[in-house]
């Protein structure tokens, strides 16, 4: 079974557990971490949190980042999204439901990924594919 790591800024965590019916599947099992708000990746408990979620990550083979507008603000997705990719990890990335236009997070401009608006049809059949490439998720 595929297990997808969901990546996305603190500040969108409510929107994203309204989401979660939607991109629930029995083909894969979905898993994030919701850092705690106002937690800094350089603050005093940030390296259990990271180590934490290092450990879903590590579990994970396909990572869906939800991009709101201010999500290339997060530094969490930075580290997320960084992680994924270091571990090789398939890297979806797909606007929030209502977000038109965004500023990319960094990985997701340096691999050139493809932005995709909300759709969790889509989404659903994104990590159904199996993709010879790291990041091939043109569709």
């Amino acid at each position: 079974m595929k297990k997808v790591f969901l990546s996305f800024a603190n500040e969108d965590a409510q929107r994203i557990k309204k989401l979660i019916p939607l991109l629930n599947s029995p083909e894969y099992e979905l898993d994030f971490y919701e850092v705690p708000l106002g937690i800094g990746t350089d603050a005093p408990d940030a390296d259990s949190i990271k180590q934490a979620i290092g450990e879903k990550i590590t579990k994970c083979n396909i990572a869906v980042c939800l991009i709101g507008e201010n999500t290339h603000n997060s530094k969490w997705v930075d580290a997320q999204l960084q992680k994924n990719r270091n571990k090789g990890n398939k890297i979806i990335a797909m606007a929030l439901k209502g977000t038109q236009d965004a500023v990319l997070p960094d990985v997701v401009r340096e691999e050139n990924l493809t932005f995709y608006p909300w759709d969790p049809q889509r989404l659903k059949n994104l990590i159904a594919q199996d993709s010879g490439k790291l990041f091939n998720n043109s569709t």
